[in-house]
């Protein structure tokens, strides 16, 4: 087997099969792993093996790293839905966490040269923004807890093992490719499959919560560079956009991209917070990337490709494990 090769984890899903395209560009001989449970065969890369299976599978995970000795795991594979997560929080842990350890146990044993893991900006809870990597993780939900915990598991597996890492916290990233079926997440997404489907844009509460939406280009080929940066190595960064716009407001410049007139359901609001958007001066100084894609011709270039792949109809999450205080909007068929 080749000595460059890479696992991507989750690389028939959105940030993912970005991911696995820049690996499959930087001459890296990539495995995608997905279980298609959120992802889609045709996002794969060509270029890149596809194995469908589950991260939990500790058989499957075991052969994967014998059978192609990967030099670097980039670990994509989450159910990321915050919001939703206070309601599955077996399966959120079952899949974010005691996932991530299956792949941290196999990537010690087999010496990888690089663990890049994306956690979230979920990590940071309530912080005041512009939310900073010195900061203290506070999470508010069950998906950030998570993705917590397993930035503090690379680090003790870093110290025991010395497992090398680079560790990133995206946020609201958007683009295309990106599943915009999925009722409870990704919200550019969401409002872009009502619109094709004659349907309101729903927004919970007010509007007025604030995050800053990050363009798929401007994330993805940096975090496939990483661990060929020796900078990154034991490092954490936040990664994506700078500039907070208000849910409301992102509704406004999904219809103008769309060309339809704004359509606004309001729903009760849920639990979330309130404002949460990310400093980048670390991430800035490493990669010392171009200017980001502006929001407006990001989400242009979004509703291009969503009117050539067309609405997809969304099904109900089916593992839901508490019903008391879930949003009415989410019990709906």
């Amino acid at each position: 087997m080749p000595s460059d090769t890479a696992l991507v984890t989750g690389g028939a899903g959105f940030i993912g099969s970005h991911v696995a395209r820049a690996a499959c560009e930087m001459g890296l001989d990539v495995v995608a792993l997905d279980d298609l449970s959120g992802g889609f065969r045709d996002n794969v890369p060509p270029k890149a093996r596809f194995v469908e299976g589950d991260i939990t599978d500790v058989p499957l995970i075991t052969d994967l790293f014998k059978n192609y000795r990967f030099r670097y795991v980039y670990h994509l594979a989450a159910y990321a839905a915050e919001n939703l997560s206070h309601f599955i929080r077996i399966f959120n842990y079952t899949n974010n966490l005691v996932g991530s350890a299956n792949l941290i146990n196999a990537s010690v044993r087999h010496e990888v040269d690089c663990f890049v893991f994306t956690s979230s900006i979920a990590v940071y809870g309530t912080c005041p923004p512009p939310m900073r990597e010195d900061q203290q993780p506070e999470p508010e939900d069950p998906y950030g807890i998570a993705k917590a915990a397993v930035e503090r598991d690379l680090c003790a597996s870093h110290k025991l093992f010395g497992l090398p890492f680079v560790i990133f916290r995206p946020h609201n990233v958007y683009g295309p490719g990106q599943n915009i079926g999925d009722r409870y997440r990704n919200v550019v997404g969401i409002f872009m499959n009502c619109i094709m489907q004659n349907q309101p844009m729903p927004i919970f509460g007010s509007g007025k919560q604030s995050r800053a939406f990050s363009y798929i280009d401007d994330v993805a080929p940096c975090i496939a560079k990483s661990p060929q940066i020796e900078a990154c190595l034991g490092e954490v960064f936040n990664i994506g956009a700078d500039e907070p716009t208000t849910v409301e407001q992102l509704a406004l410049i999904v219809a103008e991209a769309m060309q339809v007139e704004p359509n606004i359901i309001r729903h009760p609001v849920r639990s979330e917070v309130l404002h949460a958007y990310a400093s980048h001066e670390k991430f800035r100084k490493v990669f010392q990337p171009q200017p980001p894609v502006p929001l407006r011709e990001g989400v242009q270039r979004t509703a291009e490709w969503a009117k050539r792949s067309g609405p997809r109809k969304s099904k109900p999450f089916s593992n839901i494990e508490i019903e008391k205080g879930l949003p009415p909007a989410w019990l709906e068929v």
